[in-house]
């Protein structure tokens, strides 16, 4: 697998290094927040990752210790002003993994404070780990704006008291990391920034090890349990799961395991065993 960095975007790194793409939200100076730039840059990067064959796992996280991402660049908000009155949301939203609906593992490591639109990568990504110490706040309504789509992810992570908590609160409350970590709204717990960092790039190794499209139907099924109700999440994971069936992986696994071998996978979703 090739290792290549980006340096076309300073606010955006891109660097792949072992089948994993680590992005980092680099405006340090502006609290990693989200600026139009931002958002273009990002949208750009989820279609590298799910474009690329090399790249099997993304880590999404932010520069320095002190904030993850602030949400939108106030500074960079123009009121009345956009044009989105009438875009539907999935083209008005393209800036995290599952907003673009990327087929590959997500990780998100929290580093610092996660503010407003930084809830978004808390919610869509596959895995969220965070330091100790890191924070996590939604400043909405105390700048007169609705917090709805993140409220929302955030409801169906750690439940509806939370996301209450935070929306109404605005930016007089703080949830802990070891409170949200408690509530289920991130999953691993790590000491130190580099601590997550480091636990992020060992869980992508052990991804990077498994079938790619095993991997990315796994994740569609789950993902689809969030959206859809019993038994038509289970007849949608029952489908998924046959589907794998006709794939080379399917065969590969099973006979890598009879020889005692490394398998070798087929990174080609369309393949089909049966010629």
């Amino acid at each position: 697998m090739s290792n290549t960095s980006d340096p076309t975007s300073s606010i955006l790194t891109f660097l792949v290094k072992d089948g994993v793409a680590l992005l980092t939200l680099n405006r340090p100076e502006a609290g990693n927040s989200l600026s139009p730039d931002m958002l273009t840059a990002l949208e750009a990067a989820w279609a590298r990752v799910e474009a690329d064959n090399d790249i099997r796992v993304a880590i999404i996280t932010g520069t320095g210790e002190r904030h993850f991402c602030t949400g939108a660049d106030v500074s960079g908000v123009e009121v009345g002003k956009g044009g989105l009155n009438n875009v539907p949301y999935a083209f008005a939203n393209r800036f995290t993994p599952r907003q673009w609906g990327v087929s590959k593992p997500v990780i998100c490591v929290v580093n610092g404070l996660c503010n407003g639109g930084g809830l978004h990568f808390v919610a869509d990504c596959d895995i969220v780990i965070a330091r100790a110490g890191a924070s996590f706040m939604d400043s909405h309504v105390s700048i007169g704006l609705v917090s709805a789509l993140e409220s929302i992810g955030v409801a169906r992570k750690a439940g509806v008291g939370a996301a209450l908590l935070m929306g109404l609160c605005g930016r007089d409350y703080r949830m802990t990391a070891e409170r949200a970590h408690g509530l289920g709204m991130i999953d691993i717990l790590e000491p130190t920034a580099a601590d997550a960092l480091a636990r992020a790039h060992a869980l992508a190794a052990m991804i990077c090890a498994n079938s790619p499209q095993a991997v990315a139907l796994t994740k569609r099924a789950i993902w689809a349990s969030t959206e859809l109700p019993d038994p038509a999440a289970l007849v949608y994971g029952w489908e998924l799961l046959k589907s794998q069936w006709s794939h080379p992986d399917f065969e590969e696994g099973p006979r890598a395991f009879l020889e005692k071998r490394a398998p070798r996978w087929n990174p080609d979703p369309n393949a089909d065993r049966r010629g």
